[in-house]
């Protein structure tokens, strides 16, 4: 009795050790018979050890999650946000490396900020720019959007982790104007100033005129980047980066013809308003042959985004 009890015992601490093996078990049978009675049919032991395996395998490759927004500031572009996905979690060796953003932007939103910030740089005597004239406030417009690639050197590594390259494409459009004032003290007499080698003159000691440059851009973005972790999923950012563009900077500029005049060599003579289209025009294409060498639109922005 005592060789029986023991075989006996040796058989039920093995029995689980090998119940993969297709080696039948009490527990195995009964869930089999359980769900037998339930499907109407026989069901094997392979197949309850199959659909445990299933069910636990499904469990283990739930898709990660990735998932980014942000919103951050631009000296070029104003109000940034950007939603976008990228996991360092990823066993792949590349998977975990790309990430993808959709990027927009607008002055909108901060316009009055912006325009307070540069009436707060030129100050209440607007800036010099020579021959008794200032310019005396300036405003900008501009918004942006992209489609941006960011590629991750060092995956997820310890503090290299959070560097990226980005590539893709970006199109906006970017509007600055000024206004341009001089006078002069004295008794009333002329506000004299040249333009394309002629001379003229408002009366009354003052001028006034408005400068502008309006760019419209669009083409392939390459640029650098970084985000510092924070806490919780919170991180900082910081973008810099060129959009190359075949379309340069457009200028113009308006000259008021109120109480203006020209020197014809020996008197002040009313102006001559084809003549003065014709200076403003060749000044201004001096000016734009040298914008026309500069097609890299820069941006450079900051913020804060949250990965969840």
């Amino acid at each position: 009795m005592k060789k029986i009890s023991a075989i006996t015992l040796l058989s039920v601490l093995t029995m689980p050790a090998f119940a993969e093996d297709n080696v039948p078990s009490p527990i195995i049978d009964s869930v089999a018979q359980d769900i037998a009675e339930k499907t109407s049919g026989p069901i094997s032991h392979e197949e309850v050890v199959a659909e445990n395996t299933v069910e636990t395998t499904k469990s283990e490759t739930a898709f990660p999650h990735g998932v980014q927004i942000g919103v951050g500031l631009s000296a070029t572009s104003g109000l940034n946000g950007f939603v976008g996905y990228v996991n360092k979690d990823f066993d792949s060796f590349w998977a975990k490396r790309f990430g993808v953003r959709f990027d927009f932007a607008s002055t909108k939103p901060v316009k009055s900020l912006i325009n307070n910030g540069i009436d707060s740089i030129m100050g209440d005597d607007g800036i010099d720019i020579g021959d008794n004239l200032t310019i005396a406030d300036g405003q900008i417009e501009a918004q942006h959007y992209a489609a941006l690639v960011d590629f991750y050197p060092f995956g997820d590594t310890w503090m290299l982790g959070g560097w990226r390259i980005t590539g893709g494409y970006a199109f906006g459009d970017m509007n600055m104007m000024a206004n341009v004032a001089g006078a002069i003290d004295g008794p009333t007499g002329y506000y004299e100033f040249e333009l394309g080698g002629t001379k003229y003159a408002y009366t009354g000691n003052t001028v006034h005129g408005t400068a502008e440059m309006e760019w419209e851009y669009r083409g392939p973005y390459v640029g650098t980047g970084f985000d510092i972790g924070l806490f919780a999923g919170f991180k900082i950012y910081v973008d810099a980066g060129v959009v190359f563009t075949n379309r340069a900077a457009e200028l113009s500029l308006s000259v008021p013809t109120d109480n203006l005049k020209q020197w014809n060599g020996s008197n002040w003579v009313a102006v001559n308003l084809p003549e003065l289209d014709q200076v403003i025009d060749d000044t201004l294409a001096d000016a734009q042959s040298e914008l026309d060498d500069f097609k890299f639109y820069p941006m450079v922005k900051m913020g804060f985004m949250y990965r969840f």
